[in-house]
């Protein structure tokens, strides 16, 4: 009989695990998942009880005949996907695939990937989650009844290859209509007063007005700041009390997943995708000295701040040991989790504190000594004393006017000494500034230097940053942590929204398709709804809720709006979104916004007798203008359709010829591959060869390297080139690459040196 077959999600931690579990067991991986709904048809049974067909992913197949090759006379299997959702579908799908008369199936949770949980987890195997696969089953049921149902109707309605998500379009519509806040944002003016004032002792301070008879003072306009401080002036200064207090600042809870990828977006300028690649990679093990794979945090896809006692008090120890019996709480802090959060797994937590960042960084890479330093320091200053702040306030009565100065400064750091939130950071920015007070003395009378009034403006609401948006996906319950992340690539991906300096800002396309989905389907697309979807799935899968019940009331509300939207959803291809423009052509009707294969265009509603078209540009204020077209620049190009000559043209992906006969004829010719990119300012490495390696795009729209002498010169390449020789072996130049595993990092193809 064959050893038993311990079966994981990633081939990343099959080194890991069977490095613990030495030759008693076999190792395999599924690569992810194996089966899934077809990709060319919705796979749902709507009539009959919204039965799924699942297929074998293609390209796994040799995967899966790797799988039952190893377990062809294996009797115990051990199923050890990632304990999440999406493993527990991947287990349960494996069983199908391998289920065999006699062959029993465990299934086993590695929380962490060190020895001590391994072997925990193998002793003490579990039942298939029924409830927690059916949760996925419903999600994944859910996705593919919106997307393959109404994205359809946007390839008819607005163009082919759109689509629509039960989850990204409602982080579209968030940011669509916060960016219609800040369109519609009128500011409104006011001012301040901060009084420069001395007493008996130096130095001088700084005190701010902020009420008059006792009440919030608000200034309108400059001249109602002219006529304060004409009375100020004319006022004197009485110091009327002194309030001096000492406040404890505990320290933040481990991380959760949604916290993890704000903090990293903010400290570190990751990605939330970047992050959790980074993190899969810190859990599923890094070689430490001696070549031996071990996993340095939990799992890291979890919004429960629970934490395994043993945890606490290594973290305790740790800090007794290096700060001092002080900065220690003296037994262990727990936190306590949000109403509804899953507890299924532990914060996200180094496995071991004694694995301190100095002592790993040798053997990992930049990004993930970051990260894993990031992780670890928040979880140990959790286990740490609180800080004391001592925070002084004067108060200062001129006339009718109340005036304020107040400072505050470290009186203990507690488990600052270690750590420091974005939170904790801003907070002390603001209010630091307590050494720069004057000891003075309550009912003094103070000197008047100087009074500033200040002009501001009332500010539009942010835009959204990934860190924040991240924040509001989580405080309206849209998704779970384990999507974040490719909610925020996916909507960037689909052209529906733009990083611009760090902040997502919706494209015409996201504009025009939101307000569609939007209008067609409210409740789909609400806010609100989703998330007491995503709440119904959490109960799902605690056995509160049937799956069945779920997906017909959903279904009834999806169905009736696609039977409406059918004959009610504006068409883009044909009438277009109507403007309150008039044609400059005709001057008898509006300008209604078309789509074409080169982006979005303002077109007469009265064509064909009215055919003005033109390009057009949003101002702050949403406003469209129309953008002049410069002359058509004629080519020496003929047309290989009609004869014409060909004119150059510019859309949405660059320049191309038009023929000049349109709408007669519609020929044109792209010249995104006809012209040189971008120029990396690396030379091309053929012998003999004087060109440089620019950037160009291939048919398919994948990015390429290749010679500026083409085609006199082929070379080409995939990774992108870095204008650096290699300090190793002295190449002329590195290149980029990216993998899954690795992330980003720079590579010498000569003699493979590498860097992070």
């Amino acid at each position: 009989m064959k050893r038993p077959l311990l079966i994981v999600e990633s081939p990343t931690k099959v080194k890991t695990i069977q490095n613990y579990l030495g030759k008693d067991y076999q190792v395999m991986a599924t690569v992810g998942h194996i089966r899934d709904l077809p990709e060319k048809e919705i796979g749902v049974d709507v009539e009959n009880g919204f039965k799924p067909t699942y297929i074998m992913i293609p390209g796994k197949k040799n995967v899966i005949a790797s799988l039952k090759k190893a377990a062809e006379d294996t009797t115990e299997i051990y199923l050890a996907p990632d304990p999440d959702r999406e493993g527990e579908a991947i287990a349960w799908h494996t069983a199908q695939i391998l289920k065999k008369s006699g062959r029993v199936f465990h299934r086993v949770l590695f929380h962490e990937l060190t020895k001590k949980a391994i072997l925990e987890a193998i002793q003490k195997p579990l039942e298939l989650d029924q409830n927690k696969f059916e949760a996925q089953q419903a999600r994944r049921i859910l996705d593919r009844l919106v997307g393959y149902q109404i994205s359809p109707l946007l390839w008819k309605k607005v163009r082919g290859g759109l689509s629509a998500g039960r989850v990204q379009s409602v982080a579209v519509r968030m940011i669509c209509e916060r960016e219609r806040e800040i369109q519609a944002f009128v500011p409104k003016e006011y001012w301040t007063i901060t009084a420069l004032l001395h007493g008996s002792l130096p130095p001088s301070f700084q005190a701010k007005l902020l009420k008059r008879n006792g009440k919030k003072l608000t200034i309108p306009d400059g001249q109602s700041a002219l006529a304060i401080v004409d009375e100020l002036k004319r006022s004197s200064f009485l110091l009327e009390d002194i309030a001096r207090k000492t406040t404890k600042r505990r320290p933040q809870p481990p991380y959760i997943t949604s916290k993890l990828q704000q903090e990293a977006i903010r400290k570190l300028h990751f990605s939330a995708k970047k992050t959790m690649q980074v993190a899969q990679q810190l859990y599923e093990g890094v070689e430490l000295a001696g070549g031996q794979p071990v996993g340095l945090i939990t799992y890291m896809r979890t919004d429960s701040t629970r934490i395994a006692a043993e945890a606490a008090e290594e973290a305790i120890g740790f800090v007794q040991e290096t700060y001092g019996k002080a900065f220690t709480t003296g037994k262990p802090r727990y936190y306590a989790n949000k109403n509804k959060v899953q507890d299924a797994h532990e914060a996200i937590r180094p496995t071991s504190v004694l694995n301190t960042p100095d002592m790993v960084k040798p053997y990992l890479g930049s990004d993930q000594f970051a990260l894993y330093s990031l992780i670890w320091k928040r979880f140990v200053a959790s286990q740490m004393a609180d800080a004391l702040i001592d925070t002084l306030t004067l108060s200062i009565a001129a006339g009718g006017y109340g005036l304020s100065a107040s400072g505050s400064s470290v009186k203990f750091a507690g488990f600052m000494a270690l750590y420091q939130s974005v939170e904790d950071e801003k907070e002390d920015a603001e209010a630091s500034g307590l050494e720069k007070l004057p000891d003075l003395k309550k009912g003094e009378t103070l000197v008047l230097e100087k009074l500033d009034p200040a002009q501001h403006f009332t500010q539009p609401p942010p835009r959204f940053s990934e860190a924040s948006l991240v924040k509001a996906l989580e405080e309206n319950g849209i998704g779970r942590p384990s999507t974040y992340a490719a909610i925020l690539s996916t909507i960037r991906d689909k052209g529906y929204v733009e990083l611009i300096k760090g902040y997502f800002v919706p494209s015409e396309l996201g504009f025009l398709v939101n307000d569609l989905v939007v209008v067609s389907f409210p409740e789909v697309f609400d806010v609100e709804f989703t998330a007491r979807m995503e709440s119904d799935l959490d109960r799902i899968e605690a056995a509160e809720l049937d799956a069945q019940t779920i997906l017909e009331r959903f279904y009834d509300r999806l169905s009736q709006s696609l039977e409406q939207a059918e004959t009610k959803m504006i068409s883009v291809k044909g009438q277009g979104v109507p403007t309150e423009l008039d044609c400059p052509a005709c001057g008898t009707r509006k300008l209604h916004i078309k789509m074409g294969k080169n982006g979005h265009f303002l077109a007469c509603s009265g064509y064909p007798e009215c055919r003005f078209t033109s390009d057009y540009l949003r101002d702050e204020k949403g406003h469209i203008r129309i953008v002049e077209r410069p002359a058509v620049e004629q080519t020496d190009r003929i047309c290989d359709r009609c004869g014409a000559p060909m004119v150059m043209r510019s859309g949405k992906f660059g320049p191309f010829l038009a023929c000049s006969a349109y709408p007669q004829c519609k020929h044109t010719v792209s010249l995104q591959n006809e012209t040189n990119g971008r120029d990396t300012g690396v030379p091309c490495p053929q012998a003999g060869c004087d060109g440089h390696l620019v950037q160009r795009t291939s048919k398919r729209g994948k990015t390429f390297y290749g010679c500026s002498r083409y085609p006199d010169c082929t070379y080409a390449t995939w990774d992108k080139p870095v204008a650096k020789p290699c300090p190793a072996c002295g190449a002329p130049f590195l290149v980029e690459k990216t993998s899954k595993a690795k992330g980003t990092r720079i590579v010498c193809l000569s003699c493979g040196y590498e860097e992070g």
